[in-house]
C-alpha cells in the first residue's frame, strides 16, 4: 500500500503534540509523503521548518481565504518563499463564501496574486473553494487566458460536478477528503464516480474532517487510508490500485516533490 496525504496542516497544535507519532503512524498506514499546507505568510516559517524536518514532508506557501482581510498575498512575497526546495506548491488560496470570514474582494485579490505566483514559479496552486463556484470558474478562466500553463488542485472538493469538470478541462486535479465517507455526502460520492482516476488525489485536511470510522478524533495523515478505501469502492478498483494512481498523480502535479528513495527504488 502506497499513499500520499496531499493536504494536511502539520503545524497545527493537535498534530504537533505528538509529531514523531504522527509520522510513524503515517508510515505504518503506507503514507509515503505528506504535503504540509501554508495558510498564512506570517506563520510560514514554521510550516517550512516542519517540511525541512522530515524527508517525506513537503510544503506549500500561501494565504487561506479566511485570512484575506488580515494578510495581503503579494505575488513577490509568495515567489520569494517558493524558492525554497521544500516548497512544491502555491496556496492554499481560493474563495470561501460559506463562512465569509473575509470580505469577498480581498479573497479574489489574493486568489489572483496566488495564480500569478504559480505562473511565475511554475508550481501548482492549491485551491480552496466553498459556495463560490461561479467566481472560482471565472478566475480559473482568467488564469487560463492571462497566465497560460497554470494548473493545480481543487482540494477537499465538495462543490458541483460542473465545477469539477470545468477545472479538469483546464488541467486541474480534484482532491477528496474524509468528507466522502460522511453519511450525508451522497452528492459528493456521485461526483467522485464521475471524476477520472487520472485526475484524483486523496487527502486528510488534518487535523480536521476525520473520516468514518475515526470521527470525533483529531484527524492525522494516517487516516487517509479510510478515504482511499471509500474512493476505491466508488471507482470499482482495489485500494492498492487507488493508492498507486493517486500517488502517481500527486508526483505528476507536484513535480518538485521527490519520492522517498526506498519507494522510488
Amino acid at each position: 500500500m502506497i499513499l500520499v496525504d496531499s493536504h494536511c496542516h502539520l503545524d497545527y497544535p493537535e498534530l504537533q503534540k505528538d509529531f514523531p507519532g504522527v509520522l510513524a503512524r503515517a508510515r505504518s498506514a503506507g503514507v509515503e509523503t505528506m504535503l504540509a499546507i501554508g495558510t498564512k505568510l506570517s506563520a510560514f516559517e514554521n510550516v517550512r521548518k516542519i517540511a525541512e524536518s522530515a524527508p517525506n514532508v513537503f510544503c506549500t506557501v500561501g494565504v487561506h481565504p479566511h485570512e484575506a482581510q488580515h494578510e495581503q498575498a503579494a505575488t513577490e512575497a509568495l515567489v520569494a518563499e517558493a524558492a525554497h526546495p521544500k516548497v512544491v506548491g502555491i496556496g492554499e488560496t481560493g474563495l470561501d463564501y460559506y463562512y465569509e470570514k473575509s470580505p469577498r474582494e480581498p479573497q479574489r485579490e489574493n486568489f489572483r496574486a496566488h495564480l500569478r505566483a504559480a505562473h511565475a514559479t511554475g508550481l501548482p496552486v492549491v485551491i480552496h473553494t466553498r459556495d463560490a463556484d461561479a467566481d472560482t470558474i471565472e478566475l480559473l478562466d482568467w488564469a487560463a487566458k492571462e497566465l497560460p500553463g497554470v494548473t493545480g488542485v481543487l482540494h477537499c472538493f465538495t462543490s458541483s460536478l460542473e465545477l469539477a469538470q470545468h477545472a479538469m478541462k483546464l488541467g486541474y486535479f480534484i482532491s477528496i477528503s474524509g468528507i466522502v465517507t460522511f453519511k450525508n455526502a451522497e452528492d459528493l460520492r456521485r461526483t467522485v464516480k464521475e471524476i477520472p482516476l487520472d485526475k484524483l488525489l486523496v487527502e486528510t485536511d488534518s487535523p480536521y474532517l476525520a473520516p468514518i470510522p475515526m470521527r470525533g478524533k483529531p484527524c492525522e495523515p494516517s487516516y487517509v487510508i479510510h478515504t482511499a478505501r471509500c474512493v476505491a469502492g466508488l471507482k470499482n478498483v482495489t485500494v492498492e490500485e487507488l493508492g498507486a494512481v493517486t500517488t502517481e498523480n500527486f508526483y505528476k502535479l507536484f513535480a518538485r516533490a521527490k519520492r522517498p528513495a526506498a519507494a522510488a527504488a
